[in-house]
């Protein structure tokens, strides 16, 4: 009789899994080729609920998130730990480009100073708090939605949450995978971020027609009306950042109108 490692519970020694919690038993010691074997079977095999629910995500997003909102959590990774892979993989590409390559966010040819600095200070804001940016982000996009379908009962505002975590944590995972090959071959980060940025839209409006099964005259209406409502939001919510901003940082706030006074002239 051998004892589970993880639950501790009892069984034949012959056995390869365990009865009780189903964790596959080890009885070598660990090594490189044993560790690789394990990411591998982990990550790298098609059968991986990971790497099915990424890609399951491109071909019939359809069927990864109404399995978790209908009650079937088996078959894909659920929306929780699948949103805090794709943090994690956000984090891990801010390191790199920050560990090896500073030159492609640095921001020295801007000739303004106060421009630069600024700019800089927007990079590690981003920097910093990226996850956090993520997550709040998430409701808000959750509430334009439920009123862009104001009128199709078909999935309430939780609901919503769940569908875009996994549309930002599958956009963040693939923007990630863009970002880093572009700046292998040395492009620029701005240059990067310009090309990405259309993605959330084009994946967002991909995801909704597919849940929704909307023809593509009626997806275009109904993501025409998700940028007029995200564009009243955004409103508001500048208007209460730069009167957080002006509150908390006057004199900080101040420098900023100022860049952005000069950056408009400059322009002109």
């Amino acid at each position: 009789m051998i004892e589970c490692k993880n639950c501790h519970t009892p069984f034949s020694d012959e056995t390869d899994f365990c009865p009780s919690c189903g964790g596959k038993v080890i009885r070598n010691r660990l090594t490189l080729k044993a560790l690789f074997a394990h990411f591998s079977e982990q990550f790298l095999n098609y059968d991986n609920k990971f790497l099915k629910t990424f890609l399951h995500l491109f071909t019939k997003p359809e069927e990864v998130i109404d399995s978790y909102i209908n009650g079937t959590r088996k078959k894909y990774v659920n929306v929780i730990s699948y949103f805090a892979i794709a943090i994690t993989v956000s984090g891990l590409q801010m390191f790199i480009l920050n560990k090896f390559f500073p030159e492609l966010i640095d921001f020295s040819s801007i000739d303004d100073i106060r421009m630069r600095n600024m700019q800089q200070k927007n990079m590690r804001f981003v920097s910093e708090y990226q996850g956090l940016i993520m997550m709040l982000s998430v409701p808000f996009y959750a509430l334009m939605s439920k009123i862009t379908f104001f009128n199709i009962k078909k999935y309430n505002y939780t609901e919503h949450l769940v569908i875009f975590m996994f549309i930002s944590a599958q956009i963040t995972i693939i923007g990630v995978i863009i970002m880093l090959s572009f700046t292998i071959i040395g492009v620029s980060l701005m240059t990067v971020t310009v090309i990405i940025s259309p993605l959330y839209i084009i994946y967002s409006t991909y995801a909704l027609k597919r849940l929704y099964k909307f023809d593509f005259g009626e997806i275009i209406l109904r993501t025409f009306l998700f940028i007029f409502v995200a564009s009243i939001i955004f409103i508001a919510l500048t208007i209460i950042f730069y009167a957080g901003f002006y509150f908390i940082d006057p004199e900080g706030f101040i420098e900023f109108m100022d860049a952005q006074t000069q950056k408009g002239l400059q322009k002109n």
